[in-house]
């Protein structure tokens, strides 16, 4: 059975906080989706964020979206996490998958690419 084809990419957005006296960023993970596929498909997507330098990667969130054949959707929140400024650089990467397909390679969140 086909699945059809879905191109995924993730994008972020920022805002800024505080936690008392401290700024914080509240980052949230996005994807887009596209089906150039000319059936509907069930999309499973999940994000994970770490900190570049001797951090590891964690899951901030994960859903699912039903994209119709030739529809693009998004962006569509996935999750989000809260970090306190710092000079540390992080990064967010999002995959995904059709129904009854392999999940996708990892694709490296840009704000550049959020239109939020």
């Amino acid at each position: 059975m086909s699945t059809g084809r879905v191109a995924i990419n993730g994008c972020i957005s920022a805002e800024r906080g505080s936690a008392g006296r401290f700024p914080t960023r509240e980052i949230t993970a996005h994807i887009k989706a596209r089906n150039t596929g000319t059936k509907a498909v069930n999309v499973s997507y999940e994000a994970f964020f770490r900190v570049v330098d001797g951090g590891h990667w964690v899951k901030v969130g994960s859903g699912r979206a039903y994209v119709r054949a030739g529809e693009a959707i998004g962006p569509v929140e996935v999750g989000s996490t809260t970090r306190v400024c710092g000079p540390v650089k992080v990064e967010i990467r999002v995959h995904a998958r059709a129904d009854g397909a392999a999940w996708s390679g990892w694709s490296p969140a840009a704000t550049k690419q959020c239109q939020t």
